[in-house]
């Protein structure tokens, strides 16, 4: 799945930014001995500054690896998948192993029956690795693929104190940056529409949300905060309830952008000007966000950074078992436009 992204890192342009030959870099990537650790050393980062992503097929023996990838989904609401989060990651994933030779094959698991099948489908040798998404609280997937030594990443992550390998963003700073614009440009009544209370990702946003009004001197209302569900009706829905009990209600961070695409349809059925009356932020920095009525103020996650460091994590994990899990976490930006 997925093309040749324009710009991909390739071995040769890893050798020039480490000053070594091509076989050099291909003996420090299968971690051939007779290799300088100084070298070993400016090999490694630029592979890291560059996002270079080994092909692990070609060096795989035959019959040793399946080459192929699941991504995992585990969203139990089939209107889940209808949302650009999902298709903005299946392509950059897809984008990243297009140069690898390694198959990304889609599945979805929805109950313990599906998950025992998928588990006993990796065990068998069917694919090399899993990645998984839209896991929630208390999800016992992951642990189920630890356990059973199958390398595994994350997007995103159950808890704090999650052990499996992940990719995430910051989604604390993100909210926090986008609440203290609103703070900036004069608003003092904020509201939010969280994503679904058991997922981490909807935790850190609506912690980043307290921990930007705490610092203005302002103390956020229980009354100020409707969950939803990263969808564009729960966005509506959700945004009429906030503006039902607080009408003073001058700014909202939603928790996506498909969700303040919601909310901006509840604010014009009520006669509410976006930005005048109400400014309004969004997460994420879909395509949706300039398409909306107006252009989406937002937080952008770095989504193809984030589908880059998954498979490289993911695929160093297939090639060193024994490596400690690792946690990344990616910065974000927020995106300025004419909704806030």
């Amino acid at each position: 799945m997925g093309r040749r992204r324009p710009g991909t890192p390739t071995l040769e342009e890893v050798a020039a930014r480490a000053g070594v030959g091509r076989g050099t870099v291909s003996r420090v990537i299968n971690n051939a001995a007779g290799v300088k650790e100084s070298t070993r050393r400016a090999v490694q980062q630029a592979i890291a500054e560059l996002g270079y992503v080994p092909n692990l097929a070609a060096r795989s023996l035959a019959g040793s690896r399946a080459d192929a990838v699941a991504l995992v989904m585990t969203e139990p609401d089939w209107r889940q998948f209808a949302e650009p989060f999902f298709s903005e990651i299946v392509s950059s994933l897809g984008d990243v192993l297009a140069d690898t030779g390694i198959q990304l094959l889609l599945t979805l698991v929805r109950s313990g029956a599906e998950r025992r099948r998928l588990l006993e489908y990796a065990r068998g040798g069917r694919v090399d690795g899993v990645l998984l998404m839209s896991v929630h609280a208390g999800d016992p997937l992951p642990d189920m693929l630890a356990e059973a030594r199958v390398p595994t990443v994350l997007l995103g992550r159950r808890s704090g104190d999650e052990y499996v390998s992940y990719v995430d963003a910051d989604n604390v700073g993100g909210a926090r940056s986008a609440v203290s614009h609103l703070l900036e440009r004069g608003r003092t009544a904020i509201a939010t529409i969280t994503g679904p209370s058991d997922m981490y990702v909807a935790q850190c946003r609506l912690r980043g949300y307290h921990e930007a009004l705490e610092t203005a001197g302002l103390r956020g209302k229980p009354s100020w905060i409707a969950e939803g569900d990263f969808t564009q009706e729960s966005g509506r829905l959700a945004m009429e309830r906030l503006i039902e009990r607080h009408p003073e209600i001058d700014g909202v961070l939603a928790a996506s952008d498909t969700t303040a695409a919601g909310a901006l349809q509840a604010l014009r059925a009520a006669g509410r000007r976006v930005p005048e009356d109400v400014a309004v932020v969004g997460f994420d920095d879909f395509p949706l966000a300039q398409q909306t009525v107006p252009p989406l103020t937002t937080v952008r996650q770095p989504l193809e950074e984030i589908g880059r460091a998954m498979v490289r994590l993911l695929l160093e994990e297939i090639e060193e078992p024994s490596l400690a899990w690792r946690h990344v976490i990616l910065r974000t930006e927020l995106v300025v436009r004419e909704s806030a």
